[in-house]
């Protein structure tokens, strides 16, 4: 339950997977006729049946709220989590369509399916095969997302044949010359790592475009930056988690110039 599962925070994706939704509710009502669509001439059903697909996609978007309160329990979205948004779709959408059942497909109407015939014979055949589509799409554009990362990360390659490292941009925080070795400090899932690379820091530097000396010994990834620290002469950057690094004047012009360029960006 708390290993990771793809995921795309973006809306512009999660309203194309409720427009597909609209499409999808339409096609399934049209030719399935439930809820006594049979019932229905076929102007009847080109009214009604675009509004219970709007239905469908606003029930999706207003799990969002849910799905933005599950992404602060951790830097990482898991199985779990999925598994609680795709249940809030399914209450949420009880709600609505059961609302919209009553009051806009048999108002007044003094039968009308009782809540455990709308559930067991109606609501759950129906969301068997809606449900299938939002997970499809929400793990479709999960995996596209991990993809583009992945294409968009670096390599940190040593001087043996299977030593490297492979890191999101973003996720690099700076490099330490050690010796015949570079130790890289990186954020992963919210955590702090380092990693001993055999290669010398000259080679790494010219590997890399994102990167700003600021000491014969250091590397950083300016996008990282928080704030000064200077005293008794000597000036450093502070980075991400609190990580002191100093900086020599011979480099503290260009260094500066990285850091006003990334905070300005």
């Amino acid at each position: 339950m708390k290993h990771q599962y793809p995921f795309d925070p973006l809306l512009k994706h999660h309203l194309l997977i409720a427009l597909g939704l609209v499409v999808w509710i339409f096609i399934f009502l049209y030719f399935t006729e439930p809820l006594d669509v049979n019932e229905f001439g076929p102007r009847e059903k080109l009214l009604y049946m675009p509004l219970y697909g709007l239905v469908g996609a606003v029930v999706y978007l207003a799990a969002m709220p849910v799905q933005k309160l599950l992404q602060k329990r951790g830097p990482i979205w898991t199985i779990g989590n999925e598994l609680l948004l795709v249940l809030s779709v399914f209450v949420i959408g009880l709600i609505f369509t059961r609302t919209f059942y009553l009051y806009a497909i048999v108002p007044g109407e003094p039968n009308p399916y009782t809540l455990d015939y709308f559930v067991s014979h109606i609501y759950l055949p129906a969301m068997l095969t809606i449900l299938p589509m939002v997970i499809a799409g929400r793990w479709s554009f999960g995996k596209y997302k991990e993809k583009r990362l992945e294409d968009q990360k670096i390599e940190i390659q040593g001087s043996g044949q299977y030593e490297s490292l492979r890191l999101n941009p973003s996720d690099l925080i700076c490099i330490q010359s050690s010796d015949n070795y570079v130790e890289v400090v990186y954020q992963q899932g919210g955590a702090l790592k380092k990693q001993l690379i055999r290669n010398k820091l000259a080679a790494v530097e010219e590997s890399l475009n994102l990167t700003v000396r600021t000491h014969r010994s250091y590397l950083v990834n300016p996008v990282h930056f928080k704030q000064w620290q200077r005293a008794n002469r000597k000036v450093n950057l502070v980075l991400s988690h609190d990580l002191e690094v100093p900086v020599s004047k011979t480099y503290q012009e260009a260094v500066e110039s990285a850091v006003n360029s990334t905070t300005e960006s």
